[in-house]
């Protein structure tokens, strides 16, 4: 049976921080508003903001695994 929330020891709040990081690199436009480095013919514009939908997710895994 699993222990109360109350009772569970909980992670460090500063992992929370990481997730300002995709935050940061999706609001900053004009570093990515350009067609060059395509990936497979895809421009840089589209391809980088889809990465980040994996890195985001991977970086929401890991603070709820470290903090929960």
């Amino acid at each position: 049976m699993p222990e109360p929330l109350e009772t569970r020891p909980r992670g460090s709040p500063a992992w929370n921080l990481l997730l300002i990081i995709p935050f940061i690199a999706l609001l900053w436009v004009p570093f990515y508003n350009s067609v060059e480095p395509s990936l497979w013919g895809v421009p840089f514009f589209y391809w980088y903001q889809f990465a980040w939908v994996f890195v985001t997710s991977g970086l929401i895994v890991l603070v709820h695994r470290m903090t929960g």
